[in-house]
């Protein structure tokens, strides 16, 4: 499925808008929300997430969060830095790969149980079309997870989500999914509100329509 970007071009400019490339050659291996985050998101996920699922990690890294006790079939990561995602114990595979040069990905029509986007949406150029490819590479009924906290490289996010707040960025989210017309529902949780210490953490949650795409 293809979709075209609805929003204002000026939406999605960024400080840097050199080629992510350069800003990805160093790996950094680290995790980029907090232990209490970490553990919030492992819970979500063990909720949604069916067991035995192949999963696509996107915008994939050092750690892709999985709980330990959810068996997978199969996960493959898609990210900027190969050397990351080597060191990402969960991922049994992965690809190197700019979504925002080259949205369309690889994958054959409805080839996953699951996908996720880990505190990276806020880095997206062209984000219903990434979603939209999801949707196509995803079964009928399956989730996209994209969680997001209140930190990100500000020279790479896109300038709309540096110019709302937390409230707004999750209602940017769910239009990502309602305009690729490719999932049939869309959630919102606030998993960890904004507190004066330690990482908020929100999910905005679609699933896959199973109308055929």
């Amino acid at each position: 499925m293809s979709a075209s970007n609805p929003f204002p071009s000026h939406y999605f400019i960024r400080y840097d808008d050199n080629d992510d490339g350069l800003f990805y050659t160093q790996p950094r291996l680290t995790v980029h929300i907090d232990d209490r985050a970490i553990g919030a998101l492992r819970a979500y996920l063990g909720r949604t997430l069916p067991p035995e699922a192949a999963i696509l990690d996107l915008m994939s890294s050092y750690r892709t969060h999985l709980p330990d006790a959810l068996p997978t079939a199969r996960v493959m990561g898609l990210g900027m830095n190969a050397e990351e995602m080597r060191q990402n114990p969960q991922l049994d595979e992965c690809v190197v790969q700019n979504l925002n040069k080259e949205p369309r990905l690889s994958f054959a029509n409805e080839e996953f149980d699951a996908a996720l986007c880990t505190v990276s949406v806020q880095y997206l150029t062209r984000p219903v079309e990434v979603f939209a490819e999801v949707a196509r590479v995803l079964k009928p009924g399956a989730p996209l997870v994209v969680s997001f906290s209140n930190r990100c490289f500000p020279s790479k996010a896109v300038q709309i989500w540096l110019a709302t707040n937390d409230t707004q960025h999750r209602e940017l989210v769910r239009s990502y999914f309602e305009h690729t017309a490719a999932y049939s529902r869309v959630e919102l949780h606030d998993l960890l509100p904004v507190r004066w210490w330690g990482d908020p953490l929100y999910v905005v949650t679609g699933y896959r329509t199973t109308d055929v795409l």
